[in-house]
């Protein structure tokens, strides 16, 4: 197989207009034999969240991504981001920059964030001899931002392997600090009177089997998945107030001045609250790509989605999961809760191209995971 560049690679992707495309798995093409799987998580997530940490165990889990990004100095990666950890697959003349980031990403989170955060980097080829495989597809979130769907169970597998202790990058020594310029997490958490917020995961029944088409048919008509109703951001953009509630845990990862980034963050909410341009930042436009550029649905060897649902619709959903799974044609896990929260990559707020990484603020998808077990 011809050996790519991250960056070629990503753009000789057919992106897939919706998100119901990315489901036929003849939509998906093989990575090459010689790229490697990054993964990470955060250990024990689901006590730090139970004890209101949720929005460190997600800035924990996006700050791989930014950490690589920043490292390999372009955005066209394959990445996919899972609440408490993340996933990155990428080409071997990105190993050493991607070791590095890793590293010292580990340590920062121990050191900053106060949490544990396994990583480690598995050979696609090693993730093939054991029988599974990693296969992608591009789908368009936005006119500016493209998010990646995987099946074939080699993510799982590196993840399996870090767990074990295996391929594991061990922390770094010294003072060494990733780059994490633009990863944010200033918006306040998103929630509707009337509505929960659903963290749901759903998976074949057993590992190489594929869902069947008539659960995968209703599950998206019912959470109107395939249309932006199904996802929780409102289309003006989440609510902002100041001092933003992660200003400390920006700071930290920014490294920059807390005084110096309240200011910014003040003249931030002074434009924001007045709709005021400054320079080439339009807040208006801003808002409005924090909405459409928000990851709310993704496919890694099954569905996994954070939706905003009525209560009765709630109750028709895991009526439905249920029925399927009492048939063996799924398995599934879910979490109920009352808000989500928004982790960011933003490598400027001049350009439309801002990641927003959305996951339940009760649990999320570490509780759907649990609950899947």
């Amino acid at each position: 197989m011809q050996s790519f560049s991250s960056a070629e690679f990503v753009k000789s992707l057919p992106v897939l207009e919706r998100f119901v495309h990315a489901l036929p798995r003849e939509n998906y093409q093989p990575v090459p034999q010689d790229w490697y799987v990054a993964v990470t998580d955060v250990v024990r997530s689901r006590k730090a969240i139970a004890d209101g940490r949720y929005k460190a165990v997600n800035l924990a889990g996006v700050s791989m991504i930014s950490a690589i990004m920043n490292a390999v100095g372009h955005q066209d990666m394959l990445y996919i981001f899972g609440g408490d950890g993340a996933a990155v697959v990428f080409s071997p003349e990105d190993k050493a920059a991607v070791e590095r980031a890793l590293s010292s990403t580990v340590s920062w989170v121990e050191d900053e964030l106060e949490l544990q955060l396994r990583a480690a980097i598995v050979p696609v080829s090693e993730i093939r001899d054991a029988g599974h495989d990693v296969l992608v597809a591009a789908i368009r979130v936005s006119s500016s931002i493209t998010n990646y769907a995987f099946v074939g169970g080699g993510i799982g597998f590196a993840e399996k392997l870090m767990k074990e202790g295996k391929s594991n990058i061990e922390k770094a020594i010294g003072n060494e600090r990733p780059d994490l310029t633009g990863l944010s997490c200033r918006w306040t958490p998103v929630g509707e009177a009337g509505k929960k917020i659903v963290s749901l995961i759903v998976e074949p029944p057993a590992d190489g089997e594929e869902l069947a088409d008539e659960a995968v048919t209703e599950l998206m008509k019912l959470v109107q998945a395939d249309s932006s109703a199904a996802s929780p951001m409102p289309k003006g953009g989440p609510g902002f107030k100041w001092p933003p509630e992660g200003l400390r845990l920006e700071a930290r990862a920014s490294g920059m001045n807390r005084v110096l980034l309240y200011l910014i963050t003040l003249l931030a909410w002074i434009l924001d609250k007045t709709g005021w341009s400054l320079g080439k930042f339009d807040p208006v436009r801003y808002r409005e790509y924090v909405s459409l550029n928000t990851d709310y649905r993704k496919i890694q060897d099954g569905i996994r989605m954070t939706v905003s649902l009525a209560d009765d619709s709630v109750g028709r959903l895991r009526d439905l999961l249920e029925g399927y799974r009492e048939d063996g044609k799924l398995r599934y896990g879910i979490c109920e809760q009352d808000e989500a929260v928004l982790t960011c990559f933003v490598p400027s707020i001049t350009t439309d191209n801002h990641f927003h990484f959305l996951d339940g603020a009760g649990g999320g998808y570490a509780a759907a995971a649990d609950d899947l077990k």
